[in-house]
């Protein structure tokens, strides 16, 4: 009854879309007895008649007809997938992935989940975001660690605090010697606290800019924070409540921020941020925000920091990379749309041999989002 009624409102929008399109054109012919040319439809109506359009097929698919439910049961839509989309959200992209969706709700409901970390990390980077509820219960591992670290900087994590099956490593020890940058806890302390080139911003002098402009530092996110050394420092040093994106891919890095007392936010980059509006005092990108990513992706991305920062809020750019030409035709631009002050603005050369053959730099930049825009 529900869709039904879903489906009469959205039909009556049809209707009255299809008469505004008729007026329309009505009132650039009946102004003469000799009608000029048809006028152009505006790009905007034919924009909202699209979405209407679109939103019926999104209804009809997922209205649960008879036949549906009397097809071969191999052939039909998973049932916990059509429930779910009545009920609760689906991002349009899973739509894009349906046989790695339904291998994902191919479950039995009120037992032990499957366990597909892989399957789920592939469709969140494809944008299926959020992924659709369960029921049944997530796995755990066999032998929970009898104790957790009280510091974000532990000597070491403990392996029993994650399930290895899916990782070529099987503890946080080969973690770190085959991938030090990332699984070393103290790997990126140095670089944060110390100034060693124009594009260090340590944390003691962000924290004193940041005071002497009345601008408490409380709540954040690292975007992209690997296993969360940026959010460990803040909370230790200064009990700033950081939380951290990232995602799996080929490493716990969720297990090992959530392990060293921290939030992970299991998001992609392409996700709005699950937190409201106006409610961050400091949004950081680190390198994981470089010019990999699409430009439209990375344009929502700064607009969505721009909705989560509070005026007078801050966006710590932390060595973004793109080629030289890019940065000062295009990112430098789009950062700069955003309108904000800038309290650091450094550029330089990229040394490696990457950013030697690709004319590729850095940009470090700490920006103020204005107190009030109009």
């Amino acid at each position: 009854m529900g869709f039904t009624m879903g489906l009469n409102f959205v039909l009556l929008l049809v209707m009255v879309a299809t008469n505004i399109l008729s007026l329309y054109h009505l009132s650039s012919t009946v102004q003469s007895p000799n009608p000029p040319p048809p006028v152009p439809v505006p790009d905007h109506l034919l924009r909202q008649l699209n979405t209407i359009r679109a939103t019926i097929n999104h209804l009809t698919r997922h209205n649960p007809s008879s036949s549906s439910a009397t097809a071969e049961p191999g052939s039909a839509v998973p049932r916990d997938l059509i429930l779910h989309s009545q009920i609760g959200p689906i991002a349009s992209s899973c739509h894009n992935h349906p046989d790695l969706l339904h291998r994902y709700m191919n479950y039995t409901p009120f037992s032990t989940c499957p366990y597909d970390p892989d399957l789920q990390e592939t469709l969140i980077l494809n944008g299926c975001h959020p992924l659709p509820r369960r029921r049944c219960f997530s796995r755990t591992p066999s032998k929970p660690p009898s104790s957790l670290p009280l510091t974000p900087f532990p000597t070491s994590l403990p392996d029993s605090g994650v399930i290895w099956n899916k990782y070529s490593c099987k503890s946080f020890a080969c973690l770190s010697q085959n991938n030090p940058t990332g699984f070393d806890l103290n790997a990126q302390r140095s670089s944060l606290l110390k100034y060693t080139s124009e594009l260090d911003l340590p944390l003691t002098q962000f924290m004193q800019l940041a005071k002497s402009a009345n601008s408490p530092i409380r709540l954040g996110i690292d975007i992209g924070g690997g296993t969360g050394t940026f959010a460990a420092l803040m909370k230790k040093s200064y009990n700033v409540t950081m939380l951290t994106t990232t995602v799996n891919v080929n490493a716990p890095y969720s297990e090992a921020v959530a392990l060293r007392g921290l939030v992970p936010l299991h998001v992609p980059l392409q996700q709005r941020f699950p937190v409201f509006d106006g409610t961050m005092d400091l949004v950081r990108c680190g390198r994981a925000v470089n010019r990999w990513i699409p430009l439209s992706v990375m344009e929502f991305m700064f607009y969505d920091v721009d909705r989560v920062l509070r005026g007078g809020g801050y966006l710590w750019v932390d060595r973004f990379f793109s080629k030289a030409v890019d940065l000062e035709k295009i990112y430098g631009p789009l950062i700069g749309k955003l309108g904000y002050k800038k309290v650091k603005w450094a550029v330089a050369n990229k040394t490696d041999p990457s950013g030697l053959k690709h004319g590729e730099v850095y940009l470090s930049a700490l920006l103020q989002k204005p107190v009030s825009k109009s």
